[in-house]
């Protein structure tokens, strides 16, 4: 909202040495946001002239220039050029004298044209910022203006004025006005408001027919509540807007196009009521307010015909539609050059009906800003009085008795406001008298009651629906700089949870390891859900948004790895081909013959009921949370002597195992297979021999298809599933000071038995001696009878107390050996 000064001080007192800064200063204290200060971008100087004489001089160009006499106030008359020719000898004009800068900029200076030194500018009406009216130069006679010759012309036309523009939050339309700012500057400094609603008579009109006919209301409330119309009659369409009203309308942000329409544009910015004139000749029989139906168009002001809804409320006389309520006239009825009877309508519609309108027409106007915030209902009889009152003063028309006053009777139940409840939500120790006299001067009705007050709000403050919003007033009119910054203090026992401290210990182990985190939205197609989220050949159901984003994922994700699989495609797009992603995040997995989302939503001002939590948490699907990571190209490039390593399946399975260790769980690996995943390489991860995630290399298709070069190697696994296998144990272990002993052992097992399963019966048999094994050779040739294999593993051995003797490591490398052997049937390698 901008707001021109000299308007503000109006109706409130504004100190003659305020800079706009200071204005601004003072809304901030009270819960404004500032914007920005307008000025007219001209300077001086610019003074009255009067035109002694004039010599019109044809030119070869076709063109007549008059060659000027023009008195300025100075001891001789100054020399000008002037092309327009709507002028006469004696007439006042503007005059921009060397030195001046004019919007644009356009600076003034005396030059060489048309064979004279012209001395200055007369100036046209929007070459010095009043308007787009270019007809000629700015006659102040026509403006009813007469001052001498070298007065101030910035002065004297309200060029001289600034506006401040403050931000207005939705919730406070009562400030899209000038007399909603000066009531809040009041507020903020104490100075002395005027309501310019307060006239000192307001009279009403009848004879008038107006019928509201709304059969089809949006949330049970009818699109109109208030109606006023007055009329104006014998206006001389023909006089100017005077040069104070453009100029506040001008730094208002609002272009000058006629007097009569610029007087409805000045009250509504006055007041805060949108104000609407009709050219009354143009009317036929009465009005009637209803919502449009099907097939009807109307041409609005801007000269678009708009097919409607039957949702828009319309204004309607006997001919059909003649203006979307709220939002814009109608081009048929609208005011002209020829207009000499206006009626004026003010109204107060229904917010949701006009927001709607608007949005629905892409049709945003002043007035549509306004009635979606919500409009004073006591303000339309004040509002047509003014535009009735200015069309009379300036316009040179007469009242009318015509008119209707059409409504509903007001009134606003109280609020209970609790003694001591203000203190306690702001946390400031306001006095009783304190806080009555806040909401008073605000324009409450505060009545003391047994256990505190009973407070009505004003009419143009609808915001204000509860203790809560009253307390709210109270700290913004009192200052929010008084409310005590406090850091509370947390209950003890609270912090993060044992499954949310397991999450974190997860993902930074595995960022720690070299991985990066790739958060992604969780949208995918159904076909990478049954290739990604299902194990081979299975087809699971997935959860089909209402609403997509993208109409091309239109489905909650059943696994971390088609966003994995994107992310690496925009890396290797751009050169980056040596990646280590992982991601933490919740996957969907419907249940099979459940259908979710049916249940109503409970209405949003009511806590829900267990039983209705129960309902709303059923009609939701398992949402556990996964972890999930992707390698390809190197984890080490080639360097001198080296080759590069590839970042293949051993890698991810190393990354398996630091997921497992910071989970607390210990993870087994068995070959298995997935849709997407090569045959041959393709492990399936179990804790206690339950299934909770798999760990393999893509098929070369899969990873063509996502534009990844080489191989590319992914895991996903169950982190909730896994965490709450791990529980909350926790494992304390003293470093040991003592050497360890290390030993290998090579088995020949059948080749079909998994090596993890010959490593669980080597540690089980070992016992505790034994600190790690791993595996370092599978050898299958030469020396190992056929459908065999050779499976060599390193042990390390230590004790917490002692040096271990290599006997007593044998030893426990042979217990180990022989559960293998009495398990799986291995025997030592020759």
């Amino acid at each position: 909202m901008r707001v021109p000064l000299s308007w503000l001080r109006e109706y409130v007192d504004v100190p003659v040495e305020a800079t706009p800064e200071d204005v601004l200063a003072a809304l901030v204290s009270v819960g404004f946001e500032e914007e920005d200060v307008f000025r007219f971008e001209l300077s001086g100087p610019v003074v009255v002239g009067t035109v002694l004489s004039f010599e019109a001089e044809p030119q070869s160009n076709g063109k007549t220039i008059r060659w000027c006499q023009v008195d300025v106030g100075e001891a001789e008359p100054r020399g000008i050029v002037c092309g327009a020719s709507n002028f006469f000898e004696g007439d006042k004009v503007v005059v921009s004298l060397p030195g001046a800068v004019l919007p644009g900029p356009f600076p003034i200076s005396a030059r060489k044209t048309y064979g004279h030194v012209s001395d200055g500018m007369i100036a046209s009406a929007r070459e010095l910022g009043l308007g787009d009216e270019h007809n000629g130069i700015l006659r102040l006679v026509e403006l009813g203006i007469d001052a001498e010759p070298g007065t101030d012309a910035i002065a004297l036309l309200g060029l001289d004025d600034v506006a401040v523009d403050v931000n207005v939050t939705p919730d406070r339309g009562y400030a899209m006005s000038i007399r909603g700012i000066a009531r809040e500057y009041a507020h903020a400094t104490g100075a002395t408001f005027r309501d310019p609603a307060s006239l000192p008579e307001i009279g009403s009109g009848s004879g008038f027919s107006v019928v509201v006919d709304d059969t089809a209301p949006i949330r049970g409330r009818n699109g109109v509540t208030e109606f006023v119309t007055r009329a104006v009659r014998d206006v001389d369409p023909s006089r100017p807007t005077p040069p104070w009203m453009i100029a506040r309308l001008t730094l208002a942000g609002i272009r000058s196009i006629s007097l009569l329409v610029d007087i409805t544009n000045y009250v509504m910015l006055e007041l805060g009521g949108p104000i609407h004139g009709y050219d009354l000749d143009k009317l036929t029989g009465g009005i009637t307010v209803r919502r449009a139906t099907e097939g009807e168009t109307l041409e609005t002001l801007d000269g678009q015909v708009r097919k409607l809804s039957t949702e828009d409320l319309l204004i309607t006389d006997e001919s059909g539609p003649i203006g979307l309520a709220g939002v814009m006239g109608g081009a048929r009825t609208e005011i002209g050059e020829t207009t000499t009877d206006v009626l004026i309508e003010a109204a107060v519609f229904d917010t949701v009906s006009i927001a709607r309108t608007a949005r629905r027409h892409k049709l945003p106007s002043e007035a549509s800003r306004r009635f979606e915030r919500g409009v004073d209902p006591l303000l339309p009889a004040a509002s047509a009085q003014r535009v009735v009152d200015l069309m009379v003063q300036l316009g040179g028309g007469t009242a009318d008795p015509l008119g209707s006053a059409l409504g509903v009777d007001y009134s606003r139940a109280s609020i209970a406001l609790p003694a001591g409840f203000v203190q306690g939500l702001v946390g400031v120790d306001y006095t009783a008298a304190r806080i009555a006299e806040t909401l008073t001067l605000i324009g409450c009705e505060v009545v003391e009651t047994v256990d505190g007050w009973a407070v009505t709000p004003p009419s143009w403050r609808p915001d204000l629906t509860d203790k809560w919003t009253l307390a709210e007033e109270v700290a913004r009119i009192d200052g929010v700089d008084k409310i005590p910054s406090v850091l509370p203090t947390p209950p003890s026992g609270r912090g993060l949870t044992p499954a949310q401290q397991g999450r974190r210990r997860v993902a930074n182990a595995l960022a720690a390891a070299g991985f990066v985190e790739t958060p992604s939205f969780p949208f995918t197609s159904e076909e990478q859900n049954d290739l990604h989220g299902s194990a081979a050949g299975e087809h699971l159901p997935s959860v089909r948004l209402a609403n997509a984003l993208d109409g091309q994922t239109p489905f909650l994700r059943r696994s971390l790895i088609p966003a994995l699989l994107q992310t690496a495609h925009r890396n290797v797009a751009r050169g980056h081909t040596d990646l280590a992603l992982f991601e933490v995040g919740t996957v969907f997995l419907p249940k099979p013959g459940v259908e979710y989302g049916t249940t109503t939503i409970p209405p949003m001002a009511v806590r829900p009921d267990a039983e209705t939590l129960a309902r709303l948490d059923a009609s939701i699907p398992p949402q556990p949370r996964h972890i999930a990571l992707l390698l390809a190209g190197t984890v080490a490039p080639k360097q001198p002597g080296r080759e590069a390593e590839a970042a293949g399946l051993e890698v991810a399975l190393d990354a398996v195992r630091v997921i497992a260790a910071a989970a607390g769980v210990e993870i087994a690996v068995a070959q298995g297979q997935r849709a997407a995943l090569h045959p041959g390489r393709t492990g399936v991860l179990t804790v206690d021999g339950a299934q909770v995630g798999y760990v393999g290399e893509l098929l070369p298709a899969v990873a063509a298809d996502a534009d990844l070069p080489g191989r590319v190697t992914v895991a996903e696994l169950d982190l909730d599933a896994i965490l709450a296998m791990a529980g909350e144990r926790v494992t304390v272990a003293s470093l040991s000071t003592f050497p360890a002993a290390t030993q290998d052992v090579s088995l020949v097992v059948d080749a079909a038995l998994p090596a993890a399963a010959l490593r669980a019966a080597l540690v089980e048999g070992a016992g505790d001696l034994l600190e790690s094994v791993r595996l370092v050779d599978d050898y299958r040739g030469q020396g190992v009878p056929a459908g065999s294999k050779s499976l060599t593993f390193a042990l390390r051995f230590r004790a917490p107390d002692r040096t271990l003797t290599a006997a007593e490591a044998t030893e426990a490398k042979l217990a180990g050996v022989a559960l293998a052997t009495e398990r799986h049937g291995a025997t030592l390698r020759e």
